[in-house]
């Protein structure tokens, strides 16, 4: 037999090192073989994409990309975790969030969700959510001691806070056992409705109770640091971390003000972050949100122990859909899992019928059972910063931090967050954000699953009991499909009125090794409009096309095969259809050199990829009279 030498085994110890500029030349080689001319740094620019706000994610990261000492986990800059120990000892804070005004069955979902997975209580209280003094019949029957309470009181925190307070009170909790946040929040409020009159007594009050609980309560925190009304307004992650850090230094300036020490003011805050299916920069943006948030303390005088970000990681409402709302428990589920990797305290998985309205039972029991499946089934918590080290995670983290940073001083040198929103400094920067995004998912660059691909027109919509009203005025609140849910509106609504969905006819020409493709690609796209699609017969012609779409019961016609077939048969049938009363012909696909001899046969038009889809389809619809 064979005796291996013992030293070592080493899987490439027969095989040269390969450098980064051998792999280019590959790259190169599959660029040519698609008719891309490009060499060197620039083969691999081909390959990567743009982000916003000014990265690029390269096809590849190696070793000196993460060579950037990040620490450990528990010490400064806490890019590894705010907390030496992380989730390995009893994985993340599971908080889910209650928003019933009904304080009894408020009760009853918070009982359930204690019992069965949760391990804390985010509390919607006032205008949207149980009333103030309800807030002891909604917590009825829970362990005060055990469990966390998180309040969301909107301009009501003083009183929800006191409410609470009274509470731990009248059940005999002691002072040091009481745990949560009061999240008094007059910054975040004033972010949502745009009302600035009342901020200096909100702040003067949230100083208050902030003083109060570091002299009284150790265990709970006054203040929260929400940077979720940046990100549903349309912001990136570099503007929504950002305006979460010149907000907590507008608190540590009246925290401080108010007769706190730095140390004492840091202690105070909760910051609240959006966790999206964006998996990597999700993961980068709580990384980067420690390392800035210890930066800042550290300038302002902090102890380094105190420049540890306590963070709650929210999955993203801009990322969910009210089509196919079932598609949303696996964009929550990447959401928590980043939000897990990323290293965030608490996380909150928001059911997947949370735009429709209030969940259901099964909903919110899906959305618990999400973080318990990945601590104890994945055994996600098991690791401290799994992605520390990524060469792609390094530079991320490293990257987002440095957009991040700049937008922060920003808003500093504009007077703050306070006078960035009251001048319109932060609604015109996260409105240009929005405009520029808005415009890759018209195009569908961005796609969304189950909205502008793969949409299922005969899916019947799912109704949720209606939400109380969310305070607005301020920031808009924006969603990925909404320009892509207007359109299916006027759908529904013209399938009410009439009894059928307006219908474009599919004139499918050749066999279907021709025209699968195109037709498919056509099929989806009109149905993100709720424009059904009609593909009977399977072929035509141009001797059979004008009874084919008069007998369709279409408006609309999209002709669809290969560039071949269309330089034989796409004039005829378009002459055909034209002559059977369609009202617009699209052709699906790059005309090339055909486009003039096209479009005198009678083509209007050419449906492409990375065209605007939204234009495409809200002309057809008010070209058919779809009201």
């Amino acid at each position: 037999m064979t005796v291996l030498p013992d030293d070592g085994f080493s899987l490439a110890a027969e095989f040269p090192d390969a450098t980064h500029e051998q792999w280019q030349r590959l790259v190169e080689g599959v660029l040519r073989k698609a008719g891309k001319d490009a060499q060197g740094s620039a083969a691999e620019d081909a390959l990567s994409t743009a982000l916003e706000d000014g990265l690029v994610a390269r096809p590849l990261y190696t070793a000196p990309d993460g060579a950037r000492g990040s620490g450990f986990p528990g010490f400064a800059p806490f890019t590894r975790g705010a907390t030496p120990e992380g989730a390995a000892v009893s994985g993340w804070d599971v908080r889910q969030r209650h928003d019933r005004p009904d304080p009894v069955r408020t009760n009853e979902a918070v009982l359930s969700d204690l019992e069965n997975g949760a391990t804390s209580v985010w509390l919607a209280v006032g205008a949207a959510g149980v009333p103030v003094d309800a807030i002891g019949t909604a917590l009825d029957g829970v362990y005060l001691d055990l469990a966390p309470v998180a309040l969301d009181a909107g301009s009501e925190f003083d009183a929800a806070a006191r409410r609470l307070l009274r509470l731990y009170q009248e059940r005999e909790v002691a002072p040091q056992a009481a745990l949560g946040t009061l999240g008094a929040d007059p910054l975040g409020h004033a972010a949502r409705t745009g009302e600035h009159g009342g901020l200096q007594a909100g702040t003067t009050a949230a100083a208050e109770l902030a003083v109060l609980c570091h002299g009284t309560y150790p265990g709970i925190r006054a203040v929260s640091v929400d940077a979720l009304p940046y990100h549903e307004a349309g912001g990136s992650a570099a503007q929504e971390l950002g305006c979460s850090l010149a907000t907590g230094v507008a608190w540590l300036r009246e925290l401080t003000a108010a007769g706190l020490s730095v140390d004492a003011a840091c202690g105070q805050l909760e910051f609240r972050y959006a966790a999206t299916a964006d998996q990597f920069l999700t993961i980068a943006k709580l990384r980067a949100a420690r390392r800035l948030w210890s930066r800042v303390a550290e300038v302002c005088g902090a102890a380094p122990a105190a420049g540890a970000q306590r963070q709650h990681a929210v999955t993203s409402s801009v990322m969910m859909t009210r089509r196919d709302p079932w598609v949303n428990m696996l964009r929550t589920t990447v959401a928590s899992l980043a939000a897990g990797v990323g290293g965030a305290d608490a996380v909150t998985v928001l059911p997947f019928d949370h735009e429709l309205g209030l969940p259901d039972a099964f909903a919110r029991r899906i959305a618990r059972n999400t973080s318990t499946i990945l601590l104890e089934e994945s055994h996600l918590g098991r690791v401290i910063d799994p992605a520390g080290g990524s060469w792609y995670v390094e530079q991320l983290t490293d990257e987002l931090a440095h957009a991040a940073w700049q937008w922060f001083q920003e808003i500093e040198r504009a007077g703050g967050q306070v006078a960035a929103l009251r001048d319109g400094l932060v609604a015109e920067r996260l409105a240009a954000t929005w405009d520029s995004r808005s415009k890759n998912l018209a195009k569908r660059r961005e796609p969304v699953t189950g909205v502008s691909e793969f949409p299922l027109l005969a899916q019947s919509p799912v109704e949720r009991e209606a939400a109380p009203a969310q305070p607005g005025g301020g920031l808009p609140k924006v969603r990925r499909d909404e320009a892509f849910e207007a359109l299916r509106a006027r759908s529904d609504a013209h399938l009410a009125a009439s009894g059928a969905r307006p219908r474009v006819f599919l004139a499918a020409l050749g066999p279907a090794s021709a025209h699968t493709a195109r037709a498919t690609f056509a099929a989806n796209l009109f149905q993100a409009g709720g424009i059904e699609p009609v593909h009977d017969p399977v072929s035509v012609d141009a001797a059979s096309a004008a009874q084919a779409f008069a007998d369709s019961g279409a408006a609309v016609a999209c002709i669809c095969s290969s560039d071949a077939l269309y330089a034989e048969q796409a004039g005829p049938v378009a002459e055909a259809l034209k002559s059977a009363g369609a009202l617009r012909v699209f052709l699906a696909g790059r005309p090339g050199e055909q486009r003039e001899t096209y479009e005198k046969a009678g083509v209007d038009e050419f449906v492409v990829a990375g065209g605007d889809v939204i234009a495409v389809l809200t002309s057809v619809l008010d070209r058919i009279g779809v009201a």
